[in-house]
């Protein structure tokens, strides 16, 4: 018995962690040899003596209002960390796990305590780097903050570069409507004499500007997205062959030989015929100005499983394979088509990109490398089983000759569409302002109201309004000629009261047709 007593106690003193009983005011009952080695105390030192004097001031508040609470109502307390003073007034950091236990009348209080600098440690390392990554966290957030503001700043001047687009070819349209109409004055004139050749020249060039200006206008409703598709069937061939005619004067002063196989079924697509026919103009440009005067072009329209395939290929310059990748991107020329007389503005590929994209096709561009020539090749899905009416082409006559009021705050724009349509018999009227239109319309009855939209007092939706109120115009043909020609300036003309729409600059034969 006696042995095992003492085995008992040896257990008890070499124990690896400190081992103590207090009863529960904190009085400590025994204390093993390892606890007052740690502090520095000789063996049973600790005896009788109070656990507060073991604790500095924080160590006792917190025993006292958490440990002792637990101790209380759960029976134990586990893995607390408190430092203990050495006599000498050093701190001895440690773990403790204390149990509550009845003896008899009274609670003992059994303390296992653990040194705690390994832990300390341990735990100091983790805050270290805890605190690195919260450092880490606040730059990255910091950088993310800057990101972001950066991306508004950008997403900000890509939108004000849109807008920018749109106004720009819009207040473009309003110098060439009084080119385009002086120009179709001399043709008329002129057309047939001496100087003829100059305004062959003029005239392409001006259709050349016409058609920048109109890729300009269409990128920009792509880039935001505002495009709107007319839907019909179409027949590519007779598309394919009309944009073909249409850029024969291009191909005739490169000295081009332009070969053309058309199928002779139609081919039907549901598109829009006017941005379809800009693709295809657009292919056909690029051809033309790719290619060494003298050049070789190929156009071939076929029908491949399901979709009309378009190709259009040149023995020009070429691309080179690494520039292959960018050619539909906007603003995107090849070196060499910049050091040539019409490099462009880089935007035809991308415009047309978009287009076929939104009529659900793809568009492709091959080349074997520079000095071998390109080709692009456009597919649509066809309608099937669609066949498509040929369009009836009134045959072009001369207008009627009638009182057309003509109100254009541009005077330049005004004098020379009326030098256009008096050379059509008709009798015209000058305004600069709406208030101007609505003094002369009830002596002068006319008979066609030609309304710019954007007027110095008020606009022209507003004067359509207000004409119509008229009895002198109760019968009169509006017809809006303006810059703006989205589907929703169509849709406020109808609103107003309006006929017609036309986008300036005017085409001639279509203002023919109407005033017929």
């Amino acid at each position: 018995m006696n042995a095992a007593l003492t085995v008992t106690d040896l257990f008890f003193d070499q124990a690896a962690c400190g081992l103590m009983a207090t009863d529960a005011h904190g009085m400590i009952l025994t204390a093993n040899a390892s606890l007052h080695a740690w502090l520095g105390m000789p063996q049973g030192a600790l005896i009788g003596t109070r656990l507060h004097d073991l604790l500095p001031a924080s160590a006792r508040l917190f025993h006292y209002t958490c440990c002792v609470p637990r101790l209380q109502s759960e029976g134990a307390a586990h893995d607390i960390q408190i430092d203990l003073l050495t006599p000498g007034g050093a701190r001895l950091p440690v773990l403790l796990q204390l149990v509550r236990q009845r003896d008899g009348d009274r609670e003992i209080d059994h303390w296992a305590l653990f040194r705690d600098g390994s832990r300390h440690a341990y735990e100091n390392a983790l805050l270290c780097r805890s605190d690195a990554a919260d450092a880490a966290r606040e730059v990255q957030r910091q950088r993310d903050l800057q990101l972001q503001a950066v991306n508004t700043q950008l997403s900000a001047a890509d939108l004000r570069k849109d807008e920018f687009l749109a106004t720009l070819s819009h207040e473009l349209r309003n110098p060439l409507a009084p080119m385009r109409s002086a120009l179709d004055v001399l043709k008329i004139k002129h057309g047939n004499d001496e100087d003829a050749r100059v305004i062959g020249a003029f005239d392409r060039q001006l259709r050349h500007l016409t058609r920048l200006v109109d890729d300009l206008m269409e990128v920009s409703r792509i880039t935001q997205n505002r495009m709107q598709l007319r839907r019909a069937p179409v027949d590519m061939a007779a598309l394919v062959r009309g944009a073909v005619h249409d850029m024969t004067p291009m191909m005739t002063a490169a000295r081009h030989t332009l070969r053309l196989a058309l199928p002779d079924a139609p081919l039907t697509v549901d598109g829009d015929a006017t941005r379809l026919a800009q693709v295809v103009i657009n292919l056909l440009g690029n051809a033309a100005k790719y290619t060494p005067d003298g050049g070789l072009i190929d156009v071939e329209l076929t029908g491949q499983a399901g979709h009309a395939e378009l190709r259009v290929r040149d023995n020009g310059i070429g691309i080179p394979a690494g520039a292959l990748g960018t050619i539909f991107q906007l603003f995107t020329q090849l070196e060499p088509g910049r050091e040539r007389a019409c490099g462009g503005l880089g935007i035809g590929l991308a415009l047309a990109r978009g287009i076929v994209e939104l009529h659900g096709g793809d568009i492709l561009g091959e080349s074997d490398g520079p000095g071998r020539g390109s080709q692009f090749t456009l597919r649509l899905p066809l309608i099937a089983g669609c066949a498509v009416a040929e369009p009836a082409l009134a045959a072009p006559g001369q207008p009627a000759a009638l009182r057309v009021l003509v109100v254009d705050d541009n005077v330049d724009a005004a004098e020379t569409m009326a030098a256009m349509l008096e050379l059509f018999g008709c009798t015209t009227l000058l305004a600069h302002t709406a208030a101007g239109a609505l003094a002369l319309a009830p002596d002068f009855l006319p008979e066609v109201a030609l309304l710019d939209i954007g007027l110095p007092d008020f606009n022209g939706y507003e004067l359509a309004r207000r004409l119509r109120g008229l009895d002198a115009c109760a019968g009169t043909k509006l017809i809006a000629a303006t810059g703006w020609g989205q589907e929703r300036d169509r849709q406020l003309a109808r609103d107003a009261g309006f006929d017609h729409h036309l986008t300036k600059p005017i085409d001639i034969e279509r203002l023919r047709l109407l005033l017929q």
